[in-house]
């Protein structure tokens, strides 16, 4: 696909929003008849939770790697394919788009039907009859009674159609992240992570320093470490924005690629809140292994922030939930001289910014699962939740999840795992392991890299494994399975979905790409 500067729009109706900006995706208008605003992620309206499934890597209209999402709708009321080639995208499917690659969703436009975001990094943008390579793209396809994809509205944007005063060029990986909600005061908002931005400070320009577009209602802005108050340098390679998360009162941007004293590469994680100040949302603190009270050392490679994760947090003294709970994966984090096995944090922050680290979790660790292996990666992915944020949080309410990709199962090799943990109690204090064949339908096979796609709700875990090597599952599949199984308090079994059964049809190269 090329898409052009101005942002185009899929229909005439969203090419004058397009034109005008972002103004579509704060826009409040009178709620659809249908849709009640049950959920939030229910694109029909009908206050039943949908699913939304990728395959960035799938096949569109001859393109390999074109890549498409599909939604199936909570009470089996269908599944809808959404790709370039939809009718109303204005778009084309060509090879190596990823279209599908980041995901999120809110209700943009206040109708009560949730809207999907799509973020498509490798998109080539045209400008001045020129491709930018690997660019990136993004597309908001709005929810509808009836369902979402042919018929929705559909907005697309290149960098600069979503923000005229920045500048779309190659290898931006605009889209690269993505992550939407809804404020405290019921603002919708938008972050849109750009790890490959360049960044000029100080009259240099640092390649693939990277920033996020922040949307918030009608105002629009970008956010990068030259801001003030934003904490970090801006340096080459830091990919500010190459992971994202949030909630109604935080968000929290990865910057994996972050220098560390003289540790290239060693990571590093920023946490705002949704106060615009100065132009820009308000910088809370920023985190790494050399923070004081954060376990571990600041090292060369260790990714710290490659994964993020957030969810509410409650505090006995108060009435709301004012805090937040941050999970944060290190895949390359070195344990003693096993490279490369990978590990994970949990970091409480206040509203004034002060953190306090919860738990910290490698396989050096009594009662952590296994040994520290090379190449396990355990922190690749991480997805936490707080099962009841209506009620004080405790040990009982948080959950977190942590992939581990590279695991072996036996002796089959990379086969993965997910590794489910208590953060607020102590390790080991009723964790699991799943695996395929324990705890997950199916069979271990070699390179399936169980845990690197993982998501969570309140009540759901979703586990997906895209690269399964499985004769039954080649195509890729996701398992959704409830916290409360994971538990063993019940025992109301795992929904399985995968290419040629519940109506999803029978192709995928990549199925179930999920977080």
């Amino acid at each position: 696909m090329r898409v052009g500067m101005a942002g185009l729009a899929g229909v005439a109706t969203a090419a004058l929003l397009a034109a005008a900006g972002m103004s579509s995706l704060g826009a409040t208008q009178a709620a659809a008849t249908a849709c009640t605003a049950g959920t939030s992620t229910d694109f029909n309206g009908d206050s039943v939770v949908d699913t939304v499934i990728a395959d960035p890597d799938a096949t569109v209209g001859g393109a390999k790697g074109a890549g498409l999402v599909r939604v199936v709708l909570g009470g089996g009321k269908g599944v809808f394919e959404i790709s370039q080639a939809t009718s109303g995208m204005n778009a084309t499917p060509e090879a190596g788009d990823h279209f599908g690659f980041s995901r999120t969703s809110y209700d943009a436009d206040g109708d009560g039907c949730s809207d999907l975001v799509v973020g498509a990094p490798h998109e080539d943008v045209t400008k001045d009859g020129a491709d930018l390579i690997d660019a990136g793209a993004m597309y908001v396809i709005h929810g509808t009674p009836t369902g979402i994809g042919t018929g929705s509205t559909i907005e697309n944007y290149s960098q600069s159609g979503l923000d005229s005063s920045t500048t779309t060029e190659a290898y931006d990986w605009f889209g690269y992240a993505v992550k939407a909600g809804e404020t405290s005061t019921g603002a919708p908002y938008l972050a849109v992570g750009v790890p490959g931005e360049n960044v000029t400070s100080g009259g240099k320009t640092y390649a693939d320093a990277g920033c996020v577009h922040y949307i918030q209602g009608s105002t629009k802005t970008t956010v990068n470490q030259d801001d003030t108050g934003v904490p970090g340098v801006v340096e080459a390679y830091d990919r500010f924005g190459y992971s994202l998360a949030g909630t109604n009162r935080y968000f929290a941007v990865g910057v994996p690629g972050e220098a560390i004293d003289n540790a290239k590469f060693a990571g590093g994680v920023t946490v705002f809140n949704h106060t615009i100040a100065g132009g820009v949302p308000t910088a809370l603190v920023g985190i790494d292994q050399d923070a004081t009270g954060i376990t571990g050392t600041a090292e060369a490679g260790d990714g710290f922030g490659t994964s993020v994760s957030m969810t509410s947090y409650r505090p006995s003294d108060q009435t709301y939930n004012s805090d937040v709970l941050l999970a944060v994966g290190t895949p390359g984090e070195d344990i003693g001289t096993v490279a490369d096995a990978g590990g994970a944090a949990v970091v409480r922050i206040q509203p004034s910014g002060a953190y306090t680290e919860v738990t910290a979790i490698d396989a050096g660790i009594a009662d952590v699962e296994g040994d520290p292996v090379a190449g396990d990666f355990l922190g690749q992915r991480v997805t936490i939740a707080n099962t009841d944020t209506s009620v004080v949080t405790s040990t009982n309410t948080v959950r977190l999840a942590v992939g581990i990709p590279g695991k072996d199962t036996g002796s089959v090799k990379d086969a993965g795992a997910v590794q489910i943990f208590r953060p607020l109690a102590a390790i080991g204090a009723a964790d699991k392991l799943l695996t395929r064949g324990s705890g997950l339908p199916g069979t271990a096979t070699a390179r399936d890299y169980n845990g690197i796609a993982l998501t969570s709700g309140a009540s759901n875990l979703y586990v997906g494994v895209p690269y399964s090597k499985a004769s039954t599952t080649p195509k890729g599949v996701l398992y959704a399975i409830s916290w409360t199984d994971i538990d063993g308090t019940t025992s109301t079994g795992t929904t399985t979905y995968q290419p040629g059964s519940g109506g999803l049809p029978d192709v995928g190269v990549a199925f179930g790409t999920v977080g």
